[in-house]
């Protein structure tokens, strides 16, 4: 611990669950994974699901990590969604069983799938269509190369970002799969990720009323069509559709949680995982600090005053940030040194998260290594 901190400070660090005994050895600005929260957000995950791992297909956006992914899967978690070639190949290294990259692929995207297919075999790779054009292809690049591409249909139930609607135009896309030897229908994509509501009931009331057509069109699938799964929403709508036995459900960002979701889905129970270190590094005028956090340093597609909590300041206002500095308009200037350091919860995580080489790993109120942020790069041999 710092020695130089004031003795009201240090105490009051030693009291928190984040203070880290070896600070002085972490640059800053950085992220702070603490390794025992993270591994009580796994565990209630799969509580949640009453440890049915079947019933999980995490999504790797918010983590991007190898260590994180190598953690699920001996916890027997071994589905996962994932954005990017580079997440589905990292996953693959870890021992999944299987990645939905949940991401329409153009371009080399789908050589590359390809690819991953072949460099893989023991993990079954699927991808997601909306449209003929994107299942054409698709089987262009499976016969090609003589292998079966299993595809998702993604749906658009209201969120207005990719997929097609419930209607006669998803019901002509169902029939013209048989068209399509090389590629397999595996089931429905649905992502309602725009219902965010705080309040969980009104939010529930939506996410069903949004899923009733898709659900009966998939039921009646169902009947011919055994074998076809519905994966559905993220984290926000992760504690409607755990409720129903047949639905895989993709959550992602409760790996880490941040202050977003925390704040919105109160009904959700996990842990801050994830924090932002950084460093008080000028005092250029009474009342106002600057802090070695730009929007470099986090995510930054939120207000100014959506970006970063501090657990350990009060009374502040973040007023401005470059890319190096942020600045913070604060009431105990005195009391603040150059150096001293701030620990903050993300807005948002996966964008944050997305923004480092590696991340500092704590366990037992120390640093013990990094893990690296692999996936952040979009291409890794594949």
């Amino acid at each position: 611990m710092n020695s130089a901190l004031p003795e009201n400070i240090l105490k009051t660090m030693l009291m928190t669950w984040y203070a880290i005994e070896n600070i002085e050895e972490i640059d800053s600005p950085s992220v702070l994974l603490y390794e025992d929260r993270l591994m009580y957000n796994l565990q209630k995950m799969l509580d949640m699901v009453k440890g049915d791992s079947s019933r999980l297909m995490p999504h790797v956006k918010t983590n991007k990590m190898p260590e994180v992914i190598r953690r699920m899967v001996s916890m027997g978690i071994k589905n996962f969604k994932a954005s990017t070639i580079a997440e589905a190949e990292i996953a693959a290294e870890q021992g999944a069983d299987s990645v939905l990259i949940a991401h329409q692929l153009v371009g080399p995207k789908i050589n590359r799938l390809g690819n991953l297919i072949k460099q893989f075999p023991k993990t079954s790779f699927y991808t997601i269509a909306d449209n003929p054009a994107s299942l054409e292809k698709l089987n262009e690049e499976a016969v090609d190369r003589g292998i079966v591409i299993g595809v998702f249909i993604d749906i658009n139930n209201g969120m207005n970002r990719s997929g097609i609607e419930p209607g006669p135009g998803l019901e002509k896309l169902v029939a013209l799969m048989p068209h399509y030897p090389s590629v397999q229908f595996k089931g429905f994509h649905v992502y309602d990720g725009h219902l965010r509501d705080t309040d969980f009931k009104q939010r529930k009331h939506k996410v069903e009323d949004g899923f009733k057509d898709v659900y009966g069109y998939f039921e009646k699938l169902k009947t011919n069509k055994t074998d076809i799964r519905l994966i559905c929403g993220g984290t926000p709508s992760f504690t409607s559709h755990l409720t129903e036995n047949d639905r895989i459900c993709s959550p992602g960002t409760c790996l880490f949680w941040d202050w977003g979701y925390g704040e919105k889905l109160q009904e959700q129970e996990f842990k801050h995982a994830a924090l932002l270190l950084c460093r008080v590094i000028s005092k250029p005028t009474a009342g106002i600090v600057t802090i070695d956090l730009g929007h470099k340093a986090v995510a930054a597609e939120n207000p100014i005053d959506k970006r970063v909590k501090f657990l350990n300041l009060d009374n502040y206002k973040l007023r401005s940030q470059s890319e190096e500095h942020g600045v913070l308009e604060v009431e105990d200037w005195d009391s603040i040194r150059v150096g001293d350091v701030f620990y903050g919860i993300p807005y948002h995580i996966c964008p944050t998260i997305n923004l480092y080489d590696e991340v500092s790993v704590i366990r037992d109120g120390e640093k013990v290594t990094d893990w690296e942020v692999t996936a952040r790069r979009r291409r890794i041999r594949v």
